[in-house]
Protein backbone atom coordinates (compact mmCIF):
# COMPACT_ATOMS: atom_id res chain seq x y z
CA UNK A 1 0.00 0.00 0.00
CA UNK A 2 1.44 3.74 -1.08
CA UNK A 3 2.18 5.78 1.73
CA UNK A 4 2.15 9.60 1.28
CA UNK A 5 3.96 12.41 3.12
CA UNK A 6 4.67 11.24 6.88
CA UNK A 7 3.78 7.42 5.95
CA UNK A 8 -0.45 8.65 5.66
CA UNK A 9 -2.02 8.70 2.42
CA UNK A 10 -2.42 11.35 0.86
CA UNK A 11 -1.41 14.96 1.38
CA UNK A 12 2.19 15.15 -0.70
CA UNK A 13 0.77 18.19 -2.83
CA UNK A 14 0.39 19.83 0.60
CA UNK A 15 3.06 18.56 2.14
CA UNK A 16 5.72 20.07 -1.13
CA UNK A 17 3.90 23.52 -1.57
CA UNK A 18 4.20 24.28 2.43
CA UNK A 19 8.07 23.15 2.02
CA UNK A 20 8.44 25.21 -1.54
CA UNK A 21 6.74 28.04 0.58
CA UNK A 22 8.79 27.92 3.58
CA UNK A 23 11.81 27.56 1.85
CA UNK A 24 11.34 31.13 -0.36
CA UNK A 25 9.78 32.85 3.02
CA UNK A 26 13.08 31.95 5.13
CA UNK A 27 15.25 32.73 1.71
CA UNK A 28 13.51 36.34 1.54
CA UNK A 29 13.99 37.05 5.22
CA UNK A 30 17.30 35.96 5.52
CA UNK A 31 17.97 37.84 2.64
CA UNK A 32 17.21 40.60 4.34
CA UNK A 33 19.34 40.49 7.48
CA UNK A 34 22.06 42.27 7.51
CA UNK A 35 25.45 40.75 9.18
CA UNK A 36 28.27 42.81 10.22
CA UNK A 37 31.18 43.06 13.31
CA UNK A 38 33.13 45.31 15.81
CA UNK A 39 35.62 42.75 15.94
CA UNK A 40 39.54 44.71 16.83
CA UNK A 41 42.55 43.85 18.89
CA UNK A 42 41.74 46.84 21.37
CA UNK A 43 38.01 45.61 21.30
CA UNK A 44 36.43 43.82 24.76
CA UNK A 45 34.74 40.69 23.86
CA UNK A 46 34.07 40.02 27.66
CA UNK A 47 34.60 40.96 31.08
CA UNK A 48 35.29 39.01 34.28
CA UNK A 49 34.31 41.18 37.23
CA UNK A 50 34.86 44.52 36.39
CA UNK A 51 38.27 43.82 34.10
CA UNK A 52 37.95 44.23 30.68
CA UNK A 53 39.34 40.95 28.64
CA UNK A 54 40.10 41.91 24.65
CA UNK A 55 41.12 40.37 22.03
CA UNK A 56 45.02 40.85 21.94
CA UNK A 57 45.08 39.47 25.73
CA UNK A 58 43.57 36.39 24.33
CA UNK A 59 45.74 35.81 21.75
CA UNK A 60 48.77 35.89 24.50
CA UNK A 61 48.00 32.59 25.94
CA UNK A 62 47.23 31.59 22.93
CA UNK A 63 50.44 31.84 21.90
CA UNK A 64 52.27 30.59 25.15
CA UNK A 65 49.99 27.43 24.59
CA UNK A 66 51.55 26.82 20.89
CA UNK A 67 54.88 27.45 21.60
CA UNK A 68 55.14 24.75 24.85
CA UNK A 69 52.79 22.51 22.32
CA UNK A 70 55.58 22.76 20.13
CA UNK A 71 58.22 22.36 22.49
CA UNK A 72 56.91 19.39 23.78
CA UNK A 73 53.72 18.01 22.81
CA UNK A 74 52.70 16.00 26.26
CA UNK A 75 52.86 19.42 27.97
CA UNK A 76 49.19 19.71 29.76
CA UNK A 77 49.57 23.34 31.22
CA UNK A 78 50.46 24.59 27.17
CA UNK A 79 47.31 21.97 25.33
CA UNK A 80 44.92 23.78 28.24
CA UNK A 81 46.07 27.18 27.34
CA UNK A 82 45.58 26.53 24.00
CA UNK A 83 42.01 25.05 23.88
CA UNK A 84 41.02 27.78 26.46
CA UNK A 85 42.16 30.64 24.46
CA UNK A 86 40.52 29.37 21.41
CA UNK A 87 37.74 28.86 23.11
CA UNK A 88 37.54 32.33 24.04
CA UNK A 89 38.94 33.62 20.74
CA UNK A 90 35.77 31.87 19.31
CA UNK A 91 33.22 33.24 21.78
CA UNK A 92 34.16 36.54 21.64
CA UNK A 93 34.01 36.69 17.97
CA UNK A 94 30.43 35.11 17.92
CA UNK A 95 29.85 37.71 20.53
CA UNK A 96 31.34 40.68 18.27
CA UNK A 97 28.46 39.83 15.69
CA UNK A 98 25.41 42.32 15.15
CA UNK A 99 22.56 41.42 12.95
CA UNK A 100 20.40 43.92 11.70
CA UNK A 101 16.98 44.12 9.81
CA UNK A 102 17.21 46.27 6.31
CA UNK A 103 14.23 48.60 5.57
CA UNK A 104 11.41 46.96 3.70
CA UNK A 105 7.77 48.02 3.14
CA UNK A 106 5.43 46.37 5.02
CA UNK A 107 4.20 44.60 1.65
CA UNK A 108 8.02 42.81 1.68
CA UNK A 109 6.98 42.41 5.14
CA UNK A 110 4.21 40.98 5.17
CA UNK A 111 4.89 38.48 2.01
CA UNK A 112 7.57 37.06 3.86
CA UNK A 113 6.05 36.30 6.70
CA UNK A 114 2.57 34.91 4.72
CA UNK A 115 5.36 32.75 3.11
CA UNK A 116 7.17 31.28 5.60
CA UNK A 117 3.52 30.48 7.83
CA UNK A 118 1.21 29.86 5.60
CA UNK A 119 4.15 27.60 4.15
CA UNK A 120 4.43 26.02 7.81
CA UNK A 121 0.74 25.31 7.54
CA UNK A 122 0.47 23.77 4.89
CA UNK A 123 3.69 21.77 5.15
CA UNK A 124 2.27 19.93 8.84
CA UNK A 125 -1.01 19.99 6.96
CA UNK A 126 0.74 17.50 4.47
CA UNK A 127 1.77 15.34 7.15
CA UNK A 128 -1.33 14.89 8.80
CA UNK A 129 -3.54 11.51 7.55
CA UNK A 130 -6.14 12.96 5.15
CA UNK A 131 -9.30 11.41 6.70
CA UNK A 132 -8.46 12.89 9.93
CA UNK A 133 -11.08 15.75 11.73
CA UNK A 134 -8.69 17.82 13.13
Amino acid sequence: MYRGAGGNNGGEGSFFLGLVMMIAGGYLFLRSVHVDHYLNMGAGMFSIGNFQITNGMVLIPFIFGVGMIFYNSKNYLGWFLFIASAIALFFGIIASINFSLQGMSAFDLLSVLVLFIGGLGLFLRGLRPSDSHL
